[in-house]
């Protein structure tokens, strides 16, 4: 059995001095004792400098800035096509998000759901993985929601709350945690499987409202059972806005410190770098893949279930809005990263929150904005090629050894 490798410091390394090594064996002990003791050169680590390290920032802030700055040049001549001035309909975009407290606290509502549904595909991104899923996520959590509310009428409000809350994010966790599994062991793509599973998610959510679940008294949009008031979640201390905010910018940090600051979220990234360099190393592939998966569904089915407790009191078509749709595209904006998915949730809420807006004073559809949003899209995916290529920013030299 081969003795265990010490580390240089607990093992130096000992050669024979020159007059020992040219005698043989048995010249006495003190001859032998006679060695010198050679360390090998310590090499200390080099850290960067400051100023490759704000380069490097720059650099990921610098494309994606570029392609929504691209986005708006190209929104703004389709507004100019349509006979309207294109800086006129952006003062207003801005009154209409972020230029009074009512505005921006309406952007703070939609804002709270695309913080959660932006995880359910950011997550999954640091793995090389690409969910669609978010949309079917949020409206079975929804559903789920209001189904525990029915089943623990008996309750109080208290266990009635955390009942929807939880089975919303249980629901939503496994659906995607599905479309992970299909990947690990079947090889099925997931891009393809969430999509499809969101077709499926709307289906049950009608099949369920029209069929066992619905409300007798909700007869030109079928509804489930209202889940009373003294149920419903609240607002923040001095905001006309729900607690999903809070649960929104909890789970970013949360998420942040699991995949910065762990050995798990080290590992996640390890398989989203080279699948084969941690299959070679050990890890459990497929494990990660599902485990991440349901982390980030259960954000998405989170997200449903504040929608019901918070918004609607009650699961119905309402809950197909588009929100887990949105969250892709924040989460691409943010590159995957938790942190940024806050600022980038908000900037699109207010581009959503501001439709209304436009439609009344120039007169456009209330989808408009989805155009923008459709532009933005294609941009940051085509701003992808650009990483790397002739930025004046963001490149690391070569240290000369």
């Amino acid at each position: 059995m081969e003795a265990p490798l010490l580390p240089v410091d607990d093992a130096p390394l000992t050669h024979p001095s020159p007059r020992q090594a040219g005698r043989g064996p048995g010249r006495g002990d003190a001859d032998a004792a006679a060695t010198v003791e050679v360390k090998p050169p310590t090499v200390p680590a080099v850290e960067p400098p400051a100023s490759s390290q704000i380069a490097d920032a720059l650099g990921k802030l610098a494309v994606p800035a570029a392609a929504f700055l691209a986005a708006l040049v190209l929104f703004g001549i389709f507004i100019a096509l349509t006979g309207r001035n294109p800086l006129s309909v952006y003062y207003q975009m801005y009154r209409g998000s972020f230029g009074t407290w009512f505005s921006f606290q309406n952007t703070l509502l939609r804002a709270a759901p695309l913080m959660l549904t932006a995880l359910a595909t950011a997550l999954p991104l640091r793995l090389g993985l690409v969910v669609l899923g978010g949309e079917g996520a949020m409206v079975l959590g929804g559903l789920a929601a209001a189904a525990a509310a029915v089943g623990m009428h008996a309750h109080g409000p208290s266990a009635i709350k955390a009942s929807m809350l939880i089975a919303g994010a249980l629901v939503g966790g496994t659906w995607i945690a599905m479309a992970g599994a299909l990947r690990a062991y079947r090889g099925v793509n997931e891009t393809i499987s969430t999509l499809l599973l969101n077709y499926i998610a709307i289906a049950l959510l009608n099949h369920i409202v029209e069929g066992p679940l619905r409300d007798p008294a909700s007869l030109n949009k079928p509804s489930t059972p209202p889940i009373g008031d003294d149920n419903m979640l609240g607002n923040l201390p001095g905001l006309d806005v729900h607690w999903g905010l809070a649960w929104g910018l909890g789970a970013c940090l949360l998420t942040w410190f699991l995949m910065n600051r762990t050995t798990f979220g080290f590992a996640a990234r390890m398989v989203g770098g080279n699948v084969r360099a941690a299959l070679l190393s050990g890890l459990p592939v497929a494990r990660l893949i599902i485990i991440v998966c349901f982390v980030g569904g259960v954000a998405a089915g989170l997200a449903g279930s504040l929608e019901v407790a918070a918004i609607h009191g009650a699961a119905n078509a309402s809950l197909v809005s588009g929100y887990g749709y949105t969250g892709v595209l924040v989460a691409f904006l943010a590159r995957a990263n938790p942190l940024a998915v806050l600022p980038v949730a908000l900037i699109l809420g207010g581009i959503g929150a501001s439709g209304g807006l436009l439609q009344r004073l120039f007169e456009l559809p209330d989808a408009t904005v989805n155009v923008l949003q459709g532009i933005l899209f294609i941009t940051i995916l085509f701003s992808e090629t650009f990483y790397g290529r002739g930025l004046p920013f963001g490149r690391r030299k070569a240290v000369a050894a």
